[in-house]
């Protein structure tokens, strides 16, 4: 047997500390991963109306219509009408940027910015 002062390894209060910090950042993956699940649903969608054949003929109100119903049907709640946009320039782009606010402990609350622009097809 190893005197006590020869002994090496993790004290409980090592132990515990490790945990609590591996509990922490699991709590934070349980409440952000959602999340980023749900955008990818949006930027899924959002593929899928700009690459509409003539998507990029339709008037904006019909494509965010479009849209908006996809996201409906995909269960995204976080994105609203006001959050698309289609942006003209050297080619027409479908726009969606909307944040999401999560809360985390107390009064620490996330913030999560999405922005996805897809060009919209002729």
């Amino acid at each position: 047997m190893t005197p006590i002062n020869h002994q090496r390894g993790l004290s409980l209060l090592g132990f515990i500390f490790i945990l609590i910090l591996v509990l922490f950042f699991t709590y934070i993956g349980i409440k952000l991963v959602p999340i980023y699940l749900n955008h990818m649903s949006v930027v899924s969608e959002l593929k899928a109306v700009a690459s509409e054949p003539g998507s990029a003929n339709k008037p904006p109100n019909t494509i965010r219509r479009e849209l908006l119903t996809r996201l409906d049907v995909s269960y995204v709640d976080n994105v609203r009408g006001e959050h698309i946009t289609v942006e003209r320039g050297e080619t027409m782009q479908l726009v969606v940027a909307y944040d999401v606010e999560q809360h985390l402990i107390a009064n620490i609350d996330a913030v999560v910015r999405f922005r996805s622009a897809e060009p919209l097809r002729n």
